[in-house]
């Protein structure tokens, strides 16, 4: 495997896949969020100013396997221009022999962005053809798509063995890494894991994982109604899963025998409906009358939360507190991000990631503030639980 950063690049041709695939308007489809492009420019930089030329390529949105206006890679190519600082070529199929004469005649310091990977059926179901035509557009190739290392898809796993001397991880690709294996494998104590979302079912993957390498797990959002039912609770009309109650007791269980301090919030901000206009008050968790639901943290919740989150050295954020969406009920969630961006300015490492806790460091403007923001939720998740990612493999692999 070579390192990106010691690697020659004059006069070669990087074919790097990006992930590109960001939120656009439906009316003007012009992107919205810029993050995952800026997340890319540092690496398409260092090929550029090595002497080397660029071809990008990334997958957007899920399109039925043919051109689709709404997904096409040419609604973002102002955007990659305003944050490279350059101007780009655009290649309208990402295999056409049009697409290959453009690649073939790129000069040192000029980028190529192909078109939408997912026009083909052959790139979701990893097709070797489809990742042996892919390699033709570069003498050496980058992965630094975090957000899709966990798929064993043709531009992300298959198309490594094309070039088995010349194949690397980009800048930020090494960080997503460098940063879960710091929460992972750090010494460093205590570790506070902070665990949110609406479902026990789709976290208890990462919640049995990380219960052999956390002194803390906070738990929040919705599926923490379903810890408190099991233990007895009253909770109204609160988000719950009835089939993991058992499980839910299990964590418990498991939490006191392995001496891990599980926090799971003590009062609730509930409301009579599911909108910011809801009549709203403070209550115990456990005891949620009928007709009303709990929909974010409280004030006694949330001091412990903070206090947790404040005597931490390592902090990873995976979920919000309550339904941050609504302006009413974003308190919970604000706080607790407010709090990792202190911890962290007193010394704490912190990862955030998964969509929703990125939204929200976002949408507070918090982004900056933590040690490092994951631009791959599921694929973190993954890596996190131990699964071993095709995209990541394909790589290190020799």
């Amino acid at each position: 495997m070579k390192n990106i950063s010691s690697y020659n690049f004059a006069g070669k041709r990087a074919l790097i896949r990006v992930d590109f695939n960001v939120p656009l308007n439906k009316e003007t489809l012009e992107v919205t969020d810029d993050t995952r492009i800026k997340a890319a420019i540092p690496t398409i930089k260092k090929v550029l100013e090595s002497g080397g030329s660029v071809v990008l390529m990334s997958h957007l949105g899920r399109p039925k396997n043919i051109p689709e206006d709404k997904f096409s890679l040419k609604n973002i190519i102002s955007k990659v221009e305003e944050n490279l600082g350059q101007s780009i070529q655009f290649a309208t199929d990402c295999i056409s022999a049009k697409a290959f004469e453009m690649s073939a005649n790129l000069k040192p310091g000029e980028v190529l962005l192909l078109e939408n990977l997912r026009f083909h059926e052959g790139e979701k179901k990893g097709d070797v053809e489809m990742a042996k035509k892919l390699a033709q557009h570069g003498d050496v190739y980058i992965n630094d798509a975090f957000g899709t290392a966990h798929r064993a898809h043709a531009s992300t796993a298959v198309i490594a063995q094309f070039f088995p001397n010349d194949k690397m991880f980009g800048y930020l690709i090494e960080k997503e890494i460098e940063s879960v294996d710091k929460v992972l494998k750090s010494n460093q104590k205590p570790l506070t894991a902070i665990v949110g979302g609406a479902k026990v079912s789709s976290k208890i993957s990462i919640i049995t994982e990380l219960m052999n390498k956390v002194d803390n797990l906070i738990v929040g959002g919705g599926m923490a109604y379903t810890f408190i039912k099991a233990q007895g609770g009253q909770i109204g009309n609160s988000l719950v899963e009835e089939d993991f109650l058992e499980t839910a007791r299990e964590i418990m269980s498991a939490a006191k025998e392995k001496g891990v301090n599980l926090l799971i919030p003590t009062d609730t901000i509930i409301a009579d409906e599911f909108s910011n206009e809801a009549n709203t008050k403070s209550v115990k968790i456990d005891q949620i009358p009928d007709g009303w639901m709990g929909l974010d943290i409280a004030e006694d919740s949330i001091k412990a939360f903070k206090q947790c989150v404040l005597d931490s050295k390592l902090i990873l954020w995976n979920g919000p507190m309550g339904v941050f969406e609504l302006e009413k009920f974003q308190n919970g969630t604000k706080e607790i991000a407010l709090a990792v961006a202190k911890a962290t300015k007193n010394g704490a490492f912190s990862l955030v990631g998964g969509g929703d806790s990125v939204a929200a460091v976002n949408q507070f403007h918090l982004a900056d503030q933590v040690s490092h923001v994951s631009t791959g939720g599921g694929a973190m998740l993954e890596y996190l639980e131990g699964v071993t990612l095709p995209g990541i493999a394909a790589i290190i692999n020799d």
